[in-house]
């Protein structure tokens, strides 16, 4: 059973280009100004009631991430406390409860994916600290929003979230906080929050939540702009994406400084035009070295330098999480995010499903090292992926020659 994306390709009709930032790389993206609640005409989009819901959830979520953050640092900037071993639990399951409580108001009959089940917060006496983070920000009367509501929305989860055969039923995909440590870290790490729907084995939208990504007009490198070095707009974005209709982004609303006005304008969104792997700009795992990967034997890394040399690539710097590499590439600021697949790190579906479909609508390629694509419905229980030898993003100009050079690589070696 494959679990594939439906083919589409980017609209030609334009109405104003416009630059994200100056770069020298060959980047395309347009500037559409739609006043509708979504960046194309809802006939276009068969999903769009399901696309709005999850655009404005994911937006609360990030307000949701970005408060829990600010309590974690002192006005210096310090760690307030770090007493488990991922100090982002109250956000991680906050965020799962919110957007489960949210869509199953609206969509009852859809089922949720997701990582985490309340048995962590229930034993660590996490429920107060959780349930205060979510009464905040949902729809729902927090008089009558109860602790068993909140865990019960949290194990929504359920491992049968899609029925064997050959048409598994409809459900949502979500990571709560992809790049855990990017929420440790503060601005200006990143993290994202991942939601993503299933129909009969195919993506149909995606919606990421980066409420640390800037957006820079001076843009000279990622790490400058990620650095505050230059004039910057305003933080965070959303990407959404729909099945046919490209991938777009929209500067996050108001989260903790409600007097910073911010565009409604949305920005179509183009991976970049790089048409030879010297020129590419890359992404890797934090968890892993340029030289464990094959390509390292064709050309050495310079981290985010442009100047790069004969037989060099250029290494842009390691954002936490998969889901930040696959936002860099389908917002044309990396080409390539190439991932090792190694047995003792299991691959999650939550932490590519949404990514795929954003960089496939704006322009795209997601495949294994053998140029297959990606299974994510290969483990129903475990929701793994296996892929073989690893997973490649890119803009896909240049998609097969690192397939034929990673192929000719592993032949020699």
């Amino acid at each position: 059973m494959n679990f594939r994306l439906l083919r589409s390709y980017p609209a030609s009709s334009v109405v104003q280009l416009f630059p994200l930032y100056l770069s020298p790389a060959p980047h395309r993206c347009r500037l559409f100004l739609v006043r509708s609640n979504l960046p194309f005409p809802n006939e276009k989009a068969k999903y769009h009631r399901e696309l709005e819901a999850a655009v404005k959830v994911v937006e609360s979520a990030c307000r949701l991430c970005a408060v829990v953050q600010r309590s974690l640092f002192s006005a210096e900037g310090q760690i307030v406390e770090k007493k488990y071993q991922t100090p982002v639990t109250v956000a991680d399951f906050g965020v799962q409860a919110l957007v489960s409580l949210e869509l199953s108001k609206l969509f009852p009959s859809i089922p949720l994916v997701a990582e985490e089940d309340s048995s962590f917060i229930r034993s660590n006496n996490l429920v107060d600290p959780v349930v205060s983070a979510v009464s905040d920000k949902t729809s729902i009367d927090e008089d009558s929003l109860s602790h068993d509501d909140v865990l019960e929305a949290i194990d929504r989860r359920g491992k049968n979230a899609f029925a064997t055969g050959t048409k598994p039923a409809t459900y949502w995909i979500l990571d709560p906080i992809d790049g855990t440590r990017g929420f440790v870290k503060g601005s200006p790490a990143l993290y994202v929050v991942g939601l993503s729907l299933v129909v009969e084995g195919d993506i149909v939208l995606g919606v990421m939540g980066c409420p640390n990504w800037v957006v820079d007009t001076s843009f000279q490198s990622t790490t400058d702009t990620q650095g505050y070095k230059h004039s910057y707009l305003p933080l965070g974005i959303i990407m959404v994406a729909h099945v046919g209709c490209g991938t777009w982004t929209k500067r996050l609303k108001c989260m903790l400084d409600c007097s910073t006005k911010i565009s409604s304008d949305r920005t179509r969104c183009f991976v970049d035009s790089y048409s030879l792997v010297s020129n590419a700009r890359f992404c890797i795992p934090e968890s892993q070295t340029w030289e464990s990967l094959p390509l390292s034997v064709l050309y050495k890394a310079r981290i985010d330098d442009e100047n790069v040399g004969d037989k060099e690539i250029r290494l842009l710097s390691a954002f936490c999480g998969s889901l930040c590499k696959y936002l860099m590439v389908a917002s044309g600021r990396a080409s390539v995010f190439i991932l090792r697949a190694r047995s003792e790190k299991v691959i999650r579906v939550w932490d590519h499903a949404v990514g795929m479909i954003c960089v496939y609508e704006a322009g795209r390629k997601v495949t294994d090292w053998n140029g297959s694509e990606l299974d994510l419905a290969t483990d129903q229980i475990e929701r793994s992926i296996y892929p073989a030898g690893g997973i490649l993003v890119t803009n896909g100009t240049i998609h097969n020659q690192i397939l034929h050079m990673i192929s000719s690589i592993s032949t020699v070696v």
